[in-house]
């Protein structure tokens, strides 16, 4: 069967999960933080290059404030948890978005899980934290316009692998699979540029029921779809 070599996700369903068991949306991120790792554990299994996560979107902020303040201390408590966890399975840690934007002690938080897991070389899972496909796209032209406006490039010499350098993901592939739980039918700004000939799956799980079987599906799916690229 083929791996892909980059698996995106958008985690979706937390809160449906929680208020269908009437418990607060917290109890859903929480158990959704388990289920990343319930499918890291298994890309590292499947020999998955890549894995990213969308964990927290720059709209998220209209969420009420104890909710995101919430998600903050999750992160950190899942950074802590997890960096054994990472370590023993040689995955590395990534983040992309506007990081400056989190709270310090994130910050401090990722830098330091960023820096412990560098030489890794299995799985590099990939958080989207404080991450929009627009902004990301925004924050790359702006990179270049002043490259111009330097005279360290010039306009015409802008093109399809300028813009793609100048990308949080620069040092990362294009994702082969997407996959989005919940249900839904629509890509909620993430990874606009780099979803060019992605294959996307859609399944009804929740993210917090969404585990390594499930992941076997999409990937089953995945297999079964024949990549043209704009081609024949």
């Amino acid at each position: 069967m083929t791996v892909p070599r980059h698996i995106a996700i958008i985690m979706d369903g937390n809160g449906r999960w929680a208020k269908e068991r009437g418990l607060p949306r917290i109890a859903g991120h929480e158990r959704g933080a388990e289920s990343v790792r319930a499918v890291t554990e298994a890309c590292v299994e499947w020999g998955v290059g890549f894995l990213t996560v969308y964990a927290f979107s720059t709209e998220n902020w209209k969420r009420p404030a104890a909710e995101v303040a919430a998600l903050w201390v999750l992160l950190e408590h899942f950074i802590a948890q997890e960096m054994p966890t990472l370590l023993k399975n040689n995955v590395r840690l990534q983040a992309i978005g506007r990081l400056h934007e989190l709270p310090e002690s994130c910050q401090q938080a990722l830098a330091d899980a960023v820096a412990k897991t560098a030489a890794n070389t299995a799985t590099t899972l990939v958080l989207a934290l404080n991450y929009s496909g627009r902004t990301e796209i925004v924050d790359a032209v702006r990179a270049l316009s002043a490259e111009v406006a330097a005279g360290r490039l010039a306009a015409d010499e802008i093109d399809t692998e300028k813009i793609s350098a100048h990308l949080y993901t620069r040092a990362i592939p294009d994702p082969d699979l997407l996959i989005r739980t919940s249900g839904e039918m629509r890509l909620s700004n993430f990874l606009l540029w780099q979803l060019s000939y992605t294959e996307i799956v859609v399944t009804q799980k929740l993210w917090p029921d969404f585990g390594k079987d499930d992941l076997r599906a999409a990937i089953a799916e995945f297999h079964q779809r024949e990549r043209r690229f704009g081609g024949l």
